[in-house]
């Protein structure tokens, strides 16, 4: 039996033998030295005899002493391959840390470099890209670098480099980008700063979100809203700014093909067309003018408003739009309503001046507004079509303000709206109806919107304007408008024009000058006058003349007329601007200019008095001799 545990024994020793050098490799000399005591050890365990081993009592001690010296070496082994790990770790952790420091302080000397070193491309540049397809993703940044410059100019400008350049590159990369004809891209740069400029032209690129109206004449906003949400419509609240209006995010029906549709439920209208009829506020059993009618989604509104009382004229000139107004008004269930095809400059002669409660005006624009749904807009439109739309709408609005009676109990309310951007079509269409008639600028009652321009460049309109208001889709997601709310003050005042009042200021000093001339011609019985003098006087009076001749002029009148046809004319123009389409069993006062409110003598023309004193001086002469 010894021998058997003695032979087993000397089969464990020499795998042990043949495990020691692997682990002497990764030890080193640590266990080079536990390989010698090993070896020391086997020797003493091959000299003992087998009665020592059996007077021990127990033939497992040295198998568990020896397993013992085994574990602490792993454990050591354990303990030096985990703080070899540890310092790998540490290093990897430095490196990334360090290469992450780099990086960052490389990408900050790049862009320090390409911020620093932007220039304008060169002529040969330009003309060089002109050959080539169009390179858009160069456009776009050097359209962003501009930008950035024009936002620090200061600092970030290049030298001898003026801001008049990059507002010319950045002009015609706008062009280039986004599609825009150099006149429609200079008006918008003149209103809005370059960075809420590409905001405003990245917008118009998309659509704006569908909304609809609910027609309160036969539905709830919350019953309507139940409905189309089990049909598939997901939709929401415009916003609390408006109590009928719906929001469509999406639909898995034709939004406008449904039964609720068909049935006069609702209305598919911009969120924009829902502002100028909140602005008018129209009151129950008033008469109220739509001048534009067409195709109803404005004049169905003011309906659901008056619930169907009162009398709506709407008014439309093009017969072609006439079929979708007239079908948009039974769909809708509106009853009070009646449909004209007039012009509207002569809708005060038809239906008579002072004698309607409130007007709404919307007007026809170029629709700058409404680019992301008419792209043609981009360029078609010029400078000679924005001043024939503004020339149209400040004659629409002067019969607006003449159809209004200012002494409505409830209404003398004046709404006009655009679509439209340009200041143009927009304030300086306020502008002009304060000159010339007597109405002022109130508030909207829309508490959103960025108020409108009392100056713009070298325009100066009035500080009321800022009343007004401005939507913008970049700012407020719908369309692009304007709207304007007045009130008139009285049916009988005519603010007369500048060019008739100083006209007024010449003909009076003509008449004073005539007075004084007349008064200085000497009488047969006076003393001799020297002949030089006679002279000095005639040369005097010609040159007055002459200076209110020019003064006639410059105002676009000839001087030619006669004091008293010219008179008479001025005041026949005055009267019918007063009187014109009134009833005829009213009696009117005329207005008279100033400076005629008193019947004058009348005074000898100037070829009478020239007459006078050639005749004088003859009879000078013949004294004289």
């Amino acid at each position: 039996m010894a021998k058997q545990r003695t032979g087993k024994k000397a089969v464990r020793d020499e795998e042990k033998r043949r495990k020691l050098p692997s682990k002497r490799d990764s030890l080193g000399d640590f266990a080079a030295e536990e390989d010698g005591e090993a070896n020391e050890a086997l020797d003493v365990d091959d000299d003992q005899s087998p009665s020592d081993i059996s007077s021990d009592g127990d033939p497992f001690t040295d198998d568990f002493l020896g397993g013992g010296g085994e574990e602490g070496r792993e454990d050591s082994d354990s303990e030096s391959d985990q703080s070899d790990l540890e310092a790998k770790s540490r290093a990897i952790d430095e490196a990334r840390a360090r290469a992450a420091d780099e990086a960052e302080e490389e990408l900050k000397l790049n862009i320090k470099e390409e911020s620093d070193e932007f220039k304008l491309p060169t002529k040969e540049e330009l003309e060089e890209e002109a050959r080539q397809p169009p390179n858009l993703p160069n456009i776009q940044r050097r359209i962003s670098e501009i930008v950035r410059v024009l936002s620090n100019f200061k600092t970030l400008r290049q030298e001898g480099t003026s801001r008049r350049d990059y507002l010319e590159q950045l002009k015609a990369d706008l062009c280039s980008y986004y599609g825009y004809n150099e006149f429609l891209v200079g008006a918008l740069m003149e209103i809005f700063p370059a960075v809420e400029l590409i905001e405003l032209l990245e917008t118009f690129e998309k659509n704006r979100p569908e909304t609809l109206r609910t027609n309160t004449l036969k539905t709830r906003r919350r019953d309507l809203a139940a409905v189309l949400l089990n049909r598939g419509v997901n939709l929401d609240a415009i916003g609390k700014w408006s109590k009928v209006g719906l929001v469509v995010y999406d639909s898995q029906v034709p939004i406008g093909a449904t039964p609720e549709i068909m049935s006069g439920h609702y209305m598919r209208q911009g969120a924009s067309s829902f502002l100028p009829v909140m602005a008018l506020a129209p009151q129950e059993k008033e008469r109220i003018v739509d001048m534009a009618a067409a195709p109803g989604g404005k004049t169905t509104y003011i309906a659901a408003l008056m619930k169907n009382t009162g009398i709506i004229y709407a008014n439309e000139f093009k017969e072609k739009r006439l079929k979708s107004l007239t079908a948009n008004i039974h769909r809708m269930g509106v009853t009070n309503t009646i449909v004209c095809n007039y012009d509207g400059k002569e809708l005060p002669k038809i239906l008579g001046r002072n004698s309607i409660d409130r007007v709404l005006l919307d007007a026809p624009c170029s629709g700058t507004g409404i680019i992301w749904n008419e792209p043609s807009v981009k360029t078609s439109k010029a400078i000679e079509d924005i001043r024939n739309c503004a020339f149209l709408q400040k004659q629409l609005i002067l019969a607006a303000i003449d159809l209004v009676d200012a002494n409505s109990k409830s209404g003398g309310y004046i709404v006009y709206s655009t679509c439209s951007m340009m200041v143009e079509e927009n304030e300086a269409v306020i502008d002009y109806a304060l000159k010339n008639r007597d109405v002022q600028v109130v508030p909207c009652g829309l508490d959103f919107g960025r108020p409108g321009f009392i100056r713009f460049r070298e325009h100066r309109f009035h500080l009321s304007l800022e009343k007004t208001r401005r939507f913008y889709p970049h700012v407020n997601n719908m369309d692009g408008f304007f709207v304007a709310k007045l009130k008139k003050k009285s049916n009988t005042k005519l603010v007369m024009p500048d060019s008739l009042k100083a006209s007024e200021e010449a003909e009076k000093n003509i008449v004073e000058d005539e007075v004084q001339n007349t008064q200085n011609i000497p009488d047969e019985n006076t003393q001799n006058v020297p002949e030089n003098g006679m002279k000095e006087q005639d040369e005097a009076s010609k040159r007055k003349s002459q200076k209110h001749k020019e003064i006639f002029q410059s105002n676009g009148f000839n001087s030619k007329h006669k004091n008293s046809k010219f008179r008479k004319k001025i005041m026949r123009k005055q009267s019918a601007g007063s009187t014109n389409g009134r009833p005829s069993n009213v009696k009117q006062k005329p207005q008279l200019i100033v400076g005629t409110t008193k019947k004058k003598r009348k005074f000898p023309s100037i070829e009478e008095i020239s007459r006078a004193r050639e005749e004088k001086r003859k009879a000078l002469k013949k004294q004289k001799v």
